[in-house]
């Protein structure tokens, strides 16, 4: 069906402030699909997206989300990988070349012609579209499908924050050592990363500045360690102890005395993106041979593995559900961190027009 019309919350200027917006769908190809979006997770790089904050052309009106879960009601007649019924997820991208050495080895994330799922140029010429709306067009590569066993809901979160945790970490799966991580920040996706470093057999350190999620990561998220990093001398007794630190810290912070955390040839990855430089001492790094590195989202097969191995181990996220009316309201809550830990909007329970 072309020029489907969809209805949606979007923003219209650098406020940020969403409000109820009509449009229409792009043209379908042959291996496109046609979702009636379910649900749709809230994230940071929205609320930064529709201000503005991380390119300098960013597009109005914009219509933000990329943890999408949707039902497929229409398939293009090149579709093989999926029926219609069928509840599939959308995350971090949603095109890329599909020739470059890139895209043939599973990292289509990092190609340079990838397309993002909102305020981005689809091949076609046309802006994409996020998931706050009714409906939503996908090429059939850049979905994945949801295990029966996991409640569409729960999903969302995974298909962004989630895989942004569980792609680097995968690394260390079936090690056969005890493998030492730290988890940075406790927010969506340094909660879901202690979560899945516990499922996948690791003593998980939680590093945090102060007391104050102490609880939480210790009695809700079954985290092993608790360490302040203000505490000198729990620092201190904590220096060499670590194989890896995932920091998941969206504003700047100081890196030096964590990188004392880590092992020699331990591994200090950056998926939080705070807008100011960060800085390091060299010193420290040659002489313990310690790597910083990065990671962005995860590829479409990373997205797959992490639903399956979700669902196999029956693991929950940990969210609030809301309705569409609530979107301004939950980014205006999610700034001051006041969700546990992650707000889903109930986008097919909504009324959006």
């Amino acid at each position: 069906m072309v020029g489907r019309k969809a209805n949606a919350w979007a923003a219209r200027d650098s406020t940020g402030h969403l409000s109820q917006y009509s449009f229409h769908l792009r043209d379908t190809s042959s291996e496109d699909m046609v979702l009636r979006v379910l649900y749709c997770g809230i994230d940071h790089t929205d609320l930064h997206q529709i201000r503005g904050e991380l390119i300098s052309n960013t597009k109005y009106p914009m219509i933000p989300g990329h943890e999408v879960v949707g039902e497929v009601i229409e398939l293009g007649s090149d579709v093989k990988k999926f029926s219609l019924g069928d509840i599939v997820g959308v995350g971090g991208i949603v095109g890329s070349c599909g020739e470059c050495s890139l895209c043939k080895s599973n990292l289509e994330q990092y190609c340079s012609q990838r397309i993002l799922p909102y305020n981005d140029i689809y091949k076609d010429g046309t802006p994409t579209h996020g998931g706050f709306s009714s409906n939503m067009v996908v090429h059939q590569r850049f979905a994945v499908k949801i295990p029966e066993k996991l409640a569409p809901e729960q999903a969302a979160p995974l298909l962004c924050a989630g895989v942004t945790a569980y792609s680097p970490l995968k690394q260390w799966m079936g090690s056969n050592k005890n493998v030492q991580g730290g988890i940075m920040g406790l927010g969506g996706v340094g909660h879901l990363g202690v979560k899945i470093a516990k499922a996948m057999g690791h003593h998980v350190t939680v590093i945090s500045s102060s007391n104050k999620k102490r609880k939480e990561a210790m009695e809700d998220l079954n985290a092993d360690v608790f360490l302040v990093s203000t505490d000198e001398d729990e620092m201190r007794k904590a220096a060499n102890s670590l194989d890896y630190i995932l920091d998941t810290v969206p504003v700047f912070h100081p890196l030096q005395s964590y990188l004392s955390l880590l092992k020699t040839q331990g591994k200090f990855i950056l998926v939080g993106a705070p807008q100011q430089p960060l800085e390091i001492q060299a010193g420290v790094m040659i002489a313990g041979n310690k790597t910083v590195t990065g990671s962005f989202i995860g590829s479409m097969k990373d997205v797959q593995e992490l639903l399956d191995f979700w669902a196999g181990k029956g693991m929950t996220t940990m969210i609030e559900v809301v309705k569409m009316s609530y979107v301004n309201k939950a980014f205006e809550r999610m700034e001051k961190n006041d969700v546990r830990y992650r707000f889903v909007l109930d986008v097919a329970g909504s009324n959006l027009e």
